[in-house]
């Protein structure tokens, strides 16, 4: 295959083709039954977020653990779990910065 920008578009729409239609058939789940009980908050929204790499390697061998509690308050959870998680990354890229 030729380096041209055409091969790569091509290249790129074939992906997206075969991309959505893998994703198409994925199974949906009920959301209604994950919105009884407590409503999680800004600082469960944080512990929630340090402790994902657990809980998603967790979540690979047990389908009752999830990453992401969906019944939360809205915005204040999603940002502890932001400002949590993202500190992973940042966490990752000051061990690899060169003296």
């Amino acid at each position: 295959m030729k380096n041209n920008p055409t091969s790569k578009l091509l290249l790129f729409a074939g992906m997206l083709l075969i991309a959505t239609l893998l994703f198409s058939c994925a199974k949906t789940e009920p959301v209604q039954e994950c919105l009884v009980g407590k409503q999680y908050g800004f600082f469960y929204g944080l512990l929630h977020g340090f402790i994902t790499p657990v809980s998603f390697i967790t979540s690979l061998f047990d389908d009752s653990v999830a990453i992401y509690a969906v019944n939360n308050k809205g915005g204040w959870y999603d940002l502890g779990f932001l400002l949590a998680s993202g500190g992973w990354g940042f966490l990752a890229g000051n061990k690899s910065k060169k003296k």
